[in-house]
């Protein structure tokens, strides 16, 4: 039998390139964050009970089954979404060392956050919804990356305190003030807006709440 006569069977099967399988990882990459940004606006939207599969498939235009193919159940998703979330949530929590000017070191913080509250308003709602209602699915999240985080961060405060460099204070409460007041701009931004008829998108705006969160939250503490 000639080549011309071989069966589908009887052909060798092609093996697949380097080219082609980098390609193809390429591809399922892309669609798998396209259904996590998907999700995340589904999910900031109506929370993870009235939410559904089907509504986050038609948001990252792919079918069920083939969203199914990446996670299996909505819980699955759900949690790599707040994963990913705390992640970026924790990082600016990096910013400041004892080395720093507590001022210059505490203002890039403030500033950060306020940062995260204008970029990522789905975000900050959907991480303030999981706390709301208990982070059931978040708490063994919460209780090791974010207070590890935290703790250090203590340290580096009170470190700054015994030196003299801010007037004591207990660091937790100085930290929540922070998350409060900043968060506050993404978590309430309707109201902000109607009240005050901007939000942080306008840059007039977003240097004057950094200005008036410095002198309160930071001025208070020189010595």
């Amino acid at each position: 039998m000639n080549d011309k006569t071989a069966t589908a069977a009887e052909r060798p099967k092609r093996t697949p390139t380097a080219a082609s399988i980098k390609r193809r990882q390429r591809n399922q990459e892309i669609k798998r964050a396209a259904i996590l940004d998907a999700a995340l606006r589904t999910f900031s939207h109506y929370g993870l009970h009235g939410a559904s599969l089907d509504q986050i498939a038609q948001e990252a235009d792919v079918s069920k089954t083939n969203l199914l193919y990446y996670f299996s159940t909505k819980e699955e998703l759900y949690v790599q979404v707040m994963q990913e979330l705390l992640r970026v949530w924790l990082l600016p929590l990096s910013s400041f060392s004892e080395e720093q000017d507590p001022f210059e070191a505490l203002g890039d913080y403030l500033r950060i956050k306020l940062e995260f509250s204008r970029d990522n308003p789905e975000e900050s709602r959907l991480f303030c919804m999981e706390i709301l209602q208990g982070a059931p699915l978040l708490l063994a999240e919460l209780q090791q990356p974010l207070h590890d985080r935290v703790q250090a961060k203590v340290a580096v405060i009170q470190s700054w305190i015994d030196q003299g460099k801010l007037k004591p204070i207990e660091p937790y409460h100085l930290i929540f003030s922070i998350w409060a007041t900043t968060q506050h701009y993404a978590d309430f931004r309707v109201q902000i807006e109607a009240v005050a008829g901007r939000t942080l998108d306008d840059p007039g705006f977003f240097d004057e709440t950094l200005s008036n969160l410095k002198t309160l939250l930071l001025e208070s503490l020189r010595p």
